[in-house]
């Protein structure tokens, strides 16, 4: 039997084959994504905090109860956070909590990626320009916020943020070009307003 120890530099899909042999190795995988997870609803969602750990509970114990269909040639990390997305869903829909909540600091880490990609070219540590980009994307329509914090925040490629929000790759490649114009103009015509 192969020690737990040894299974660090294992891929997530080499990991469910040992716990479908052995549900001793299913802590592996809690371990892998646990943070990952909450860090996850935690940007998508405003759901308390308590209900969060339930949550992420209750997203194990879906995987847990699922694993025998996951598909070991396709990513686990993909299937993982689809599971996750939904129940977050669920959840919001369930208790209608607002999903709208990217702290400040994952909103000046967002704005970072995007305007690396050489969109544009501002001074991020101007405390108006923090307040401008949190506006910003509390206005954003969820679809494009959803693709701007895999993309950016999560750093899924578009195949993982296909494969979790189910939809085709030209459609997530369109949401997040959109979503990235959107952004850059709202942030320029506010940065024009505040100088005039």
């Amino acid at each position: 039997m192969l020690e737990i120890e040894d299974t660090d530099n294992k891929k997530d899909e080499e990991i469910v084959l040992y716990v479908l042999k052995s549900t001793d190795y299913f802590e592996i995988i809690i371990s892998r994504y646990k943070i990952k997870l909450k860090r996850y609803i935690e940007r998508i969602s405003n759901i308390p905090q308590d209900d969060v750990d339930d949550l992420i509970q209750d997203i194990f114990l879906s995987v847990y109860e699922n694993l025998n269909s996951f598909n070991t040639n396709l990513s686990f990390s993909s299937w993982i956070y689809r599971i996750a997305h939904n129940k977050t869903i669920n959840f919001w829909k369930k208790y209608q909590i607002s999903l709208e909540n990217i702290n400040l600091e994952d909103n000046l880490h967002l704005v970072e990626s995007i305007f690396n990609e050489n969109m544009v070219e501002i001074d991020l540590i101007n405390i108006e320009n923090k307040e401008i980009v949190s506006k910003i994307l509390e206005n954003m329509d969820k679809k494009y916020k959803e693709v701007l914090i895999l993309k950016f925040l999560e750093e899924k490629d578009y195949q993982e943020i296909s494969d979790i929000l189910q939809k085709p790759m030209g459609t997530i490649a369109a949401l997040i070009n959109r979503a990235k114009k959107k952004f850059k103009d709202e942030m320029e015509k506010d940065l024009k307003n505040k100088k005039i």
